[in-house]
């Protein structure tokens, strides 16, 4: 298992919207601790497809329609699509 080294900013995500039902059980209100070394206990789908976000968030990136620190990402489930907003936060 890889070991997170504490680089970059720390970021938190939590669940703020399920349409649907998601096959991997995630429920609005539940957080995470994620980063690029450690999924945190999200679903293998929706980590795979927001990793590059994750990257870019982690390390002090920006995109042009982000604002502050945060972002809102969805999964790749059009059909049951879980929302969940990531939030950063220097490391203390």
């Amino acid at each position: 298992m890889a070991t997170d080294p504490g680089i970059g900013y720390k970021i938190q995500g939590i669940v703020t919207g399920v349409k649907g039902e998601c096959s991997a059980g995630h429920k609005v209100g539940e957080q995470f601790d994620i980063s690029c070394y450690d999924c945190g206990g999200l679903c293998g789908f929706f980590y795979h497809d927001m990793f590059p976000n994750l990257l870019t968030f982690q390390f002090g990136g920006n995109l042009p329609w982000w604002e502050g620190d945060s972002i809102t990402v969805q999964c790749p489930d059009m059909d049951n699509q879980v929302t969940m907003k990531l939030e950063r936060f220097e490391r203390t």
